[in-house]
Order: structure tokens, then C-alpha cells, then sequence
């Protein structure tokens, strides 16, 4: 995370013509007393019928330019005020997502407390569409130790077909290789044989197209590209963003590097997190209007996709919609994609994301792959409640900042309304279990206690 102090920010960013700008396009700025809209919304029917696809060159699948993640789902409460998915939401969800042509859903054992996989299962038998409309993408998510013997390999997998209501997988993903390194790769699938029986389960029709998802140590994507000849990776899922399409310190964030490898040798292209978790539409206010400058009627998120989509070899963009105006946005943007200019794609990668990058929030997706904590840490709702508040003004430099009270009080009731107690950064004890599973190779530890930190000053007023 970068150190900047809010006076300064304000001072590049220029907040005052950014709050002008804003309400020039008619939305509310900070001083209005009202939550900005972040997403920017359009408004009108969602199209139908005008779905952007993509063709897989090896298999010949049309596969929708958006790409459903089954990994962020709508919850609700139960009879006993615990926190359950929305099956019914869910359902509807998945078949407005099948009425406006998105046909490829991809999920995992690890998702959602491990109920993501049954709950699609659900919903695509509920929707009413044949098997042959849709393509489901699952992955081998064997991240426990426990979980490294072949034996646990094979029956994960078999769980995967029974939760999903199928006998074939049409993308079939090695999770998150990279975390942990080469050695973490070879206990996982390696050593144990894992990845060659996967092989002849594609060999055999149970698995239509093998490939793997990445974060982490690029000599782990490295060695898996200088091996395609022998496996013959029929698609690889990596993270890419405008923010980081060109990150010259870490080629393992490198959307362009990661891209770039793939093209050379004619592997199909499948995007996740284009949105870094939400944070490239969870602006704050004069990112907004620098956007809403360009094209007032266009959200915030509209601009991470067409820029990801407009890239030829993505087969899909995956984002994790969990609410019907998300879906509803994403349809919009890709029904049809409008692809970006060259010199949108600059403005983008230069200014906008500069302008975003100097802004001090920590690097957090809120993927859970640090969860569960040893010792109870609600780390990614820490994490995002901390970047909330950077967003909104919330986090003073000192007592004798303009907003200081006001920011105090939100930020401390918020931090108690959003992660209980006994869960929030002051409870972590630096074992480290959290940081090699981090995708974004976050020094969890560091930052709890930095915010722990920032928490007492902000409660014993000696900020």
C-alpha cells in the first residue's frame, strides 16, 4: 500500500472540481448528504438477445463474453438470525442471467462455505434449460493438506459432479496454482499424480477442457506455459484490470505479461476479477466524475469490462453479481459489447489509473481465500470496511483535520456495526497462516496491526 496522507491526496486529486463535475452530471457528491452511486446505473429495459459471444477456438464452444462467478451470492436470514444463501434469489438470478444469454457458470468446492456448487446445481435444474445451453467451469480446489492424496483429489471431484447435477465438466480449473510456490504445486497435483488423472478424465469425456486459474508466484505460470506441450492447457483463467494491466514490479499481477504468454501459444483467455473485488466501481467521489466527464450515462464498472472485453483472446469476463443490478449493469455492457477506443484504452491505463492507485486503499479482492482465521479475524471484513472508509473521507491524519469528529464517529461505529469484536484486528496474532493464500500477496499481519493501531488512536484521541 502506498503511504499518502489525505491532504495530500486532496491536493492532487482537486476535490473541488471533482464535486462540480459530479453534480454537472447529476450525482451527488459528497456534501449532499446521500450515498454516491457508485455503479451509476442505467436505466431502461436490458437488452435481449444482443449478448457479445466469444468462439473457443479448440472446442468450438460460443460462450458469452460474461461469464457468471458463482463466488459472491446473495444471502438472508434464517429462523435463527443466521446468515443462509438466498436460494430463491439465486434462482432468479441464474435464469435472468440464462434469458439474456450468459451460458458459462464457474464455481468451486471452496466457495461461498462450500455450498456454491450445490446451490448452482440448483439453480441451473430450476432454470429450465437443457444441459446442452450452458457451460459449467468448477475447479480442483484442494488447498488443505488433508486434501493432497489422490484419493481426496478424485472423490472432490466426484462431489463436484453430484452438487452440479452433471456427469461432464466443460471447464475444469487447477485452483489458484502459484500460492505456496513451485513445491506448493507439486504436493498438490504433481507429486501425487493428481493432474495426470486428470488428464485422462479429459482423455475420457468427464472433463471437456483442463486448464488451471492463477495468483501468485509467476515461476509457478511460468513453468506451466514451458510445459503446454505436455498438457496441453485448453484455457487458463487469470486476474487482469486496467489498474494493473502493466505492473513492472510484480509480473505476477501483470495482466499484459500473464495475457501475453497465452496469445503466444493460442491458449483461450478467461478473465476473473476485472472489478479487483468491487473496488474499480467503489471509487471514490472524484473518481466518479472523472468518468461520469466521459460518458455520464456509463457506470463505473462499465469501463473495467468493455476494457478487459475488448481484448481478443478473452473467451470470458467473469463477475461475481450479486445482486440483480450488478447482473442487470454487466448484461448491459456486453449486449453488445461496445469494444474501447485506443484512446479510451490509454486513458485508462495511464491517467485513470493512476489517479486510482494513489489512492491509499489496501490491495484486498474480499475473495475469503485467508478465511477462516486460526483465531477467529474477520480479515476480509476488516479489510473492507478500512477501504470504505478511505474512500469516503473516513480516515483522518490527524485531529486537526476539518472532518475529524465526523470521520472519527464513522469510522469507529462502522467498524463495530460491520465486524463484531471479538473479530476485529486487535485479536490477530501474526501467525501468518493468512499470507500465502492471499491472491494479492497482501502482508495481512502488517496491515491488522497498522489499523489496529490506527483504531486506538482514533479511540484514545491521540491520533
Amino acid at each position: 500500500m502506498k503511504d499518502i496522507s489525505r491532504r495530500d491526496f486532496l491536493r492532487v486529486s482537486g476535490t473541488t472540481a471533482a464535486t462540480a463535475a459530479l453534480a454537472s452530471c447529476g450525482v451527488k457528491g459528497a456534501g449532499d448528504d446521500a450515498e454516491v452511486d457508485y455503479m451509476g446505473h442505467h436505466e431502461g429495459p436490458v437488452p435481449t438477445g444482443k449478448m457479445t459471444y466469444r468462439t473457443n477456438p479448440k472446442q468450438g464452444d460460443k460462450i458469452s463474453l460474461l461469464g457468471y462467478g458463482w463466488m459472491r451470492l446473495p444471502n438472508k436470514k434464517d429462523e435463527d438470525g443466521r446468515d443462509v444463501i438466498d436460494q430463491e434469489e439465486i434462482n432468479h438470478l441464474c435464469k435472468f442471467a440464462l434469458d439474456h444469454g450468459v451460458n458459462y457458470f464457474d464455481t468451486s468446492p471452496a466457495y461461498c462455505r462450500g455450498q456454491s456448487e450445490g446451490s448452482l446445481g440448483i439453480a441451473l435444474e430450476a432454470s429450465g434449460y437443457k444441459r446442452s445451453d450452458y457451460f459449467i467451469a468448477t475447479k480442483l480446489s484442494n488447498f488443505s493438506p488433508s486434501q493432497f492424496d489422490i484419493e481426496e483429489g478424485k472423490a472432490m471431484f466426484e462431489r463436484s459432479l453430484e452438487n452440479l447435477k452433471t456427469d461432464y465438466i466443460d471447464y475444469l480449473l487447477l485452483h489458484s496454482i502459484g500460492g505456496g510456490g513451485m513445491d506448493n504445486l507439486h504436493q498438490r497435483y504433481l507429486d501425487n499424480g493428481l493432474l495426470d488423472w486428470l488428464v485422462e478424465q479429459r482423455e475420457a469425456g468427464r472433463i471437456r477442457n483442463l486448464g488451471f486459474s492463477f495468483h501468485g508466484d509467476v515461476a509457478v505460470y511460468d513453468w506451466a506455459m514451458e510445459h503446454h506441450d505436455e498438457y496441453h492447457w485448453d484455457f487458463v483463467q487469470i486476474q487482469a484490470n486496467y489498474v494493473d494491466w502493466e505492473n513492472k514490479e510484480d509480473k505476477g499481477r501483470s495482466g499484459k505479461y500473464l495475457y501475453d504468454e497465452l496469445v503466444k501459444r493460442g491458449i483461450p483467455v478467461v478473465i476473473m476479477e476485472p472489478l479487483l473485488g468491487g473496488r474499480l466501481s467503489k471509487v471514490p467521489d472524484h473518481v466518479v466524475a472523472h468518468f461520469k466527464k466521459r460518458k455520464p450515462e456509463d457506470s463505473v464498472a462499465s469501463w473495467a469490462f468493455r476494457y478487459i472485453g475488448s481484448k481478443p483472446a478473452v473467451l470470458t469476463v467473469l463477475s461475481g453479481m450479486t445482486y440483480m443490478e450488478h447482473l442487470e449493469d454487466d448484461l448491459r455492457t456486453y449486449s453488445p459489447l461496445e469494444p474501447l477506443t485506443e484512446e479510451e484504452q490509454a486513458w485508462l491505463e495511464g491517467e485513470t489509473a493512476t489517479l486510482i492507485k494513489s489512492y491509499p486503499t489496501i490491495d484486498c479482492n474480499d475473495c475469503k481465500y485467508c478465511m477462516p482465521c486460526p483465531f477467529g479475524l474477520d480479515i476480509p471484513g476488516i479489510f473492507v470496511h478500512y477501504n470504505k472508509c478511505v474512500n469516503k473521507g473516513n480516515v483522518p491524519e490527524s485531529q486537526q483535520a476539518k472532518n475529524y469528529q465526523k470521520a472519527r464517529q464513522a469510522f469507529l461505529v462502522g467498524y463495530d456495526r460491520s465486524v463484531p469484536k471479538l473479530r476485529q484486528a486487535n485479536h490477530c496474532t501474526e501467525c501468518r497462516e493468512c499470507i500465502s493464500h492471499c491472491p494479492q500477496s497482501i502482508d495481512i499481519p502488517r496491515e491488522l496491526q497498522r489499523i489496529d493501531a490506527f483504531v486506538e488512536k482514533l479511540k484514545q484521541g491521540t491520533l
